[in-house]
């Protein structure tokens, strides 16, 4: 048979349909600057497109269970493990991707509050005129739960901004609250500056890993991107955003 110029560019375009896809990505909200920054790199490497939608840990859950389709999930471990449990996310691909401690964060250019100490820590706190923290997900659960161990979730009420995962990072910036207290990695961004982790005695880690939907329709991009997400390549991303790579240090 005869090859035409008109069946030749129909195959081209079949194959360049074939091998650019659209990889769909949930993520939890601390983890945006790091899917997004190596996202950025992935599509130029691939020539894929990476769509990414970030809510806070649970809602990742609450997406899948309601029928979203994704091709990869990357959010807090309990989310993660309890999906693959479900039979939404495919067991033999989950990754341990990273972690991060909650930290404190002001204004840029305001003064930074002593917290080294969990006496100082408290009085930032109660010195504070408003403090936001994550509306939902495992960073806020842990914020009320630790005013409660310092004997002043009464008092700090009238102060307390909890913010939903789409404004939590702005914040500061905004003006919408004088302090935040949240995973680190969602405190890096311009208009905020990091003034340190809480206390030891009151750490919590926030640790995040990752896995493919098993109704993925781009299985091969996903399995790429979660590589990527765990390589050297990654670290140094992680690093600049206030996370480490891999388990957390009790894992």
């Amino acid at each position: 048979m005869r090859t035409t110029p008109t069946l030749l560019l129909a195959a081209f375009l079949l194959c360049s349909a074939a091998q650019a896809a659209e990889l769909r990505v949930i993520g939890a909200t601390p983890m945006t600057g790091v899917i997004q920054e190596l996202g950025a790199s992935f599509e130029r490497a691939s020539g894929h497109r990476i769509s990414a939608t970030f809510v806070s840990g649970p809602i990742v859950k609450e997406r899948i269970d309601r029928g979203e389709r994704y091709d990869l999930a990357v959010s807090i471990t309990p989310v993660i493990d309890a999906l693959i449990g479900e039979g939404k996310l495919d067991r033999a691909t989950r990754v341990d991707v990273g972690y991060a401690p909650i930290a404190v964060g002001v204004r840029t250019g305001a003064p930074k509050p002593a917290i080294d100490t969990v006496d100082q820590f408290r009085d930032a706190l109660l010195n504070a005129k408003s403090i936001a923290h994550s509306a939902s997900g495992a960073s806020g659960d842990h914020f009320k739960s630790m005013l409660v161990r310092l004997g002043i979730a009464e008092q700090m009420q009238p102060k307390l901004r909890p913010i939903p995962a789409e404004r939590i990072a702005q914040a500061v910036p905004s003006g919408e609250a004088e302090m935040i207290v949240v995973t680190m990695s969602v405190i890096m961004v311009p208009g905020t500056d990091l003034v340190g982790p809480i206390p030891a005695d009151l750490q919590f880690y926030n640790a995040f890993a990752g896995a493919r939907t098993t109704d993925a329709r781009e299985s091969s991009s996903a399995a790429e991107f979660l590589r990527l997400l765990t390589s050297p390549t990654a670290i140094p991303i992680m690093q600049s955003r206030g996370m480490h790579q891999g388990k957390t240090p009790a894992s």
